[in-house]
């Protein structure tokens, strides 16, 4: 199982890195202009994974999905974008464990597919240092539709000439899962990210506490075809796709 993967396609907030507290700054920045009082960081931290605009309406509806205007919507996202421009890398850190794995992985083609928007990507995984693992960047200003649409997943393996066997999506929450699912390719959830609570409903291939736990499920795979993986595939067939 997992034999022969070519391409990793990481999600980024919650998965590579731990962004919590930025984004849960900048939207407590956010509603207090609004003269709105304070959310807790794990409220705000439940919100993301779809994009700046869903993560904007449920903050200001206090996760609600109907009942903001989309004009308080657009100026409230505006100014979120602008104080978190300034913020997004006052706190925000890689994950124990991720730059070991991606060093680990740097043989394969590695791309990160996130709904935040693309230059925000880039800007933190080049303050990180982790931007030279990646061959592409896509975000959720890339494409028409963002995730959990395939589009994304669908154009990586297009870019890298990869088959759905052979590509893995990683993420930390049901969308990820959800686009890894919609591609065709095999899905790895990440226990200790920001959608870890979505994580088994979606029922992922394989769950790791720690991304250095799929990297050597790969590379002993790979190797040897003797190394056990930390839990069960939940499902079959994808040597077929």
């Amino acid at each position: 199982m997992l034999n022969g993967i070519r391409l990793l396609v990481f999600d980024l907030d919650g998965t590579l890195i731990d962004s919590k507290k930025d984004l849960a700054l900048s939207v407590n920045a956010m509603r207090k202009w609004k003269n709105l009082p304070r959310l807790p960081d794990e409220t705000i931290a439940s919100y993301v994974g779809q994009g700046v605009p869903a993560l904007i309406r449920r903050a200001l509806a206090n996760g609600a999905t109907s009942g903001v205007t989309e004009e308080a919507v657009q100026e409230a996202t505006a100014f979120f974008l602008d104080y978190y421009r300034a913020h997004m890398l006052d706190n925000t850190v890689a994950y124990d464990g991720v730059r070991e794995a991606l060093e680990e992985l740097k043989d394969r083609k590695l791309a990160v597919l996130t709904n935040k928007p693309v230059a925000f990507s880039r800007a933190i995984l080049a303050g990180l240092k982790l931007a030279d693992y990646f061959a592409f960047v896509y975000g959720g200003n890339s494409f028409e539709q963002k995730k959990p649409d395939p589009v994304g997943v669908i154009k990586l393996m297009t870019d890298t000439g990869a088959l759905p066997r052979e590509t893995v999506m990683v993420g930390d929450s049901d969308t990820d899962v959800l686009t890894g699912r919609n591609a065709g390719v095999w899905t790895c959830g990440v226990t200790y990210g920001l959608g870890s609570h979505t994580l088994e409903r979606a029922a992922p291939d394989v769950l790791v506490g720690d991304l250095r736990e799929l990297s050597r499920l790969l590379n002993g795979e790979r190797a040897a075809q003797s190394t056990p993986h930390p839990l069960p595939l939940s499902r079959k067939g994808r040597g077929e796709c």
